[in-house]
């Protein structure tokens, strides 16, 4: 993934499939993460894990601009601070009581977590749409070579034989995420063909990975 010597960001998820109040699970090079985004809007990473019992925030939920723990109620704000224990509702939470947060940037249609402190933003992926993410029992040596390109500087795999078609990839542990996009302006069509296009990099990079283990 794009990065620099101070950090770099991974996309986690589509814009997309993350819609105001819900919490979904992803992952980042620095552990599992609950991907959230409040009633107005705003996309947070919280770490996955609620600090009183160590249950996964991703199976909470999200109630105005906050994150809560489906076991006992715990609420987090997108800064990472406890604000609200529901067993002791006159209680001001210590600031102690936190979850470790990540940076979150949106930009065409995709949200990108940053790992460490990057210096430059996330990349621009001008002019392409985000389609669907699928994941992959393969790495992206193994997709490269099911796609016959290798990544460029922002990331994307060009499929060869489709070259309006790219593959955005996120490696997690031992499978890799990619987010499909095509072109702007492509037809209802062609946004099918890419979805099969996908399917069939996603069994040649499976196999290959087979192959060489």
């Amino acid at each position: 993934m794009p990065s620099d010597t101070a950090g770099s960001w991974t996309p986690v998820a589509l814009s997309a499939d993350l819609p105001p109040a819900t919490v979904i699970p992803a992952w980042t090079p620095l552990g599992a993460i609950a991907l959230w985004r409040s009633q107005s809007g705003r996309a947070s990473a919280s770490s996955d894990r609620c600090p009183h019992r160590g249950m996964g925030l991703s199976h909470g939920f999200v109630r105005g601009e906050a994150l809560s723990c489906i076991y006992h109620g715990w609420s987090y704000s997108p800064a990472g601070g406890c604000i609200r224990i529901p067993a002791h509702p006159d209680l001001v939470p210590p600031e102690t009581i936190r979850v470790a947060v990540q940076q979150v940037a949106e930009s065409d249609g995709i949200v990108w977590i940053a790992v460490g402190e990057p210096a430059m933003p996330p990349p621009r992926l001008d002019n392409l749409a985000p389609i669907r993410s699928l994941t992959l029992d393969a790495d992206v040596a193994a997709i490269e070579a099911a796609a016959g390109e290798k990544a460029d500087a922002d990331g994307l795999i060009r499929v060869a034989d489709c070259p309006w078609v790219r593959l955005l990839p996120a490696e997690q542990i031992g499978c890799t995420l990619i987010h499909l996009l095509v072109e702007q302006g492509r037809s209802v069509a062609d946004r099918i063909t890419a979805s099969r296009i996908a399917e069939a990099v996603r069994r040649r990079a499976e196999t290959r990975q087979k192959d060489m283990a």
